[in-house]
């Protein structure tokens, strides 16, 4: 495994070393947000799934864009390194919110540069190796992304521990925000990338076969009931968790999907994507129908949260390296663009809906919603979306 992994080419290090100072950035700010929402600015799970939702939607629109734009002219350096850039500008920035509406704001910004990046990024980190060595690509570069997802929340609960208010913990987002962008404006572009025909650009999907545009329907039932995981730390709040050990919780989670990210991904590469999908899809299932019950001792979370950093291990890397086995190797940025749209779209009616549910019914039905989701995509993927395709056999 060590071996393979210093094989990798440059690109894939590099873009892993990108997303590990974004992510570190990210999940400083990412995990207080809502504690932000509800402590200091007084708002309920209603706005945070507003926000939340209008965010990740809107940005999804700006995925496909960019990577349809990067399949034609065969540049994807310029929409990776902007996209981290805003990303880095808007983080610091929740330091001046004094309303709801400018957090929405802000994590509109924050969510454009991850539309603007995304796709790009994607197509490149796929074309910089061969078929075989993929998912392994994709599982190194999720393992450094969530190492990020560790560093972040543990530099934010000890300044919490220390007594720095929420605001002022913000400030800190400025330092690896800096070097997220220059070690993106230092990755080299192979000289020729593959681009597309210019063929005009289709709603109905032209030139992806009818394997790949079932893959994301099934995609998007899974998504309908994967609202933001803002909601899974204002539940850990609610059952009674202090509020320093609420980014504490979300780096065990990372930590787990950093240790199993690369291993569960290159096993995809020899046990085929489906099985480590489903393997994820079931654990997420599993997950969230412990987390609607009500009673439990707070102590189970920790146990709980790293169960869920399975899911994450399992499905991050395989479910990005199946899109580049189903579709046309002259349509990545296109694809990748497709996929996160799909993934994005839905978030929009997944947090509203799990919001509303949330506080209308309770949090147990809105959790036991989410698993019901997440089950049945789990049957549709083998046993429809991709019958007969080489994914479900090998």
């Amino acid at each position: 495994m060590i071996e393979k992994l210093l094989s990798l080419p440059r690109t894939v290090w590099l873009l892993g070393l990108v997303s590990l100072f974004n992510d570190s950035t990210s999940e400083l700010v990412y995990p207080l947000v809502p504690l932000f929402l509800a402590s200091v600015l007084m708002a309920g799970p209603k706005a945070l799934g507003l926000i939340e939702g209008i965010a990740e939607a809107t940005a999804s629109l700006l995925k496909l864009f960019s990577g349809v734009v990067m399949d034609r002219r065969g540049h994807a350096k310029g929409w990776v390194a902007g996209g981290y850039g805003l990303a880095a500008l808007s983080r610091p920035l929740f330091y001046l919110a004094s309303s709801w509406p400018m957090v929405l704001v802000l994590r509109f910004a924050d969510r454009v540069g991850k539309g603007l990046r995304t796709s790009p990024r994607d197509a490149l980190l796929a074309g910089a190796v061969s078929d075989d060595r993929r998912g392994l690509a994709f599982g190194l570069h999720r393992a450094m992304d969530n190492a990020g997802a560790v560093i972040g929340p543990l530099l934010a609960a000890w300044l919490l521990a220390r007594g720095v208010a929420i605001k002022d913990v913000f400030l800190w987002a400025i330092v690896p925000g800096m070097m997220t962008v220059a070690l993106a404006l230092a990755i080299k572009e192979p000289p020729t990338v593959p681009m597309a025909e210019r063929r005009p650009f289709s709603w109905r999907m032209a030139g992806f076969p009818p394997a790949y545009k079932r893959y994301l329907l099934v995609l998007a039932l899974f998504t309908l009931g994967n609202s933001s995981n803002m909601f899974l730390l204002l539940r850990a709040k609610e059952l009674g968790l202090a509020d320093y050990q609420v980014p504490l919780l979300w780096a065990l989670t990372s930590a787990v999907a950093m240790l199993l990210s690369t291993p569960l991904s290159a096993l995809s590469d020899r046990l085929g994507r489906t099985r480590l999908i489903l393997v994820g899809w079931a654990v997420y299932g599993l997950f969230y129908l412990a987390m609607g019950l009500n009673g439990f001792h707070t102590l189970l979370l920790w146990p709980l949260f790293a169960f869920y950093g399975l899911f994450l291990a399992a499905t991050e890397g395989s479910e990005k390296a199946l899109v580049a086995d189903l579709a046309p190797k002259n349509m990545l940025g296109t694809a990748y663009g497709w996929f996160n749209l799909t993934t994005g779209v839905m978030l929009l009616p997944a947090s509203l809906l799990f919001g509303l549910i949330y506080q209308q019914a309770g949090a147990p039905s809105a959790f036991a919603f989410s698993a019901a989701c997440a089950l049945i995509a789990a049957v549709l993927l083998p046993l429809w979306a991709l019958r007969g395709s080489r994914s479900v056999s090998s």
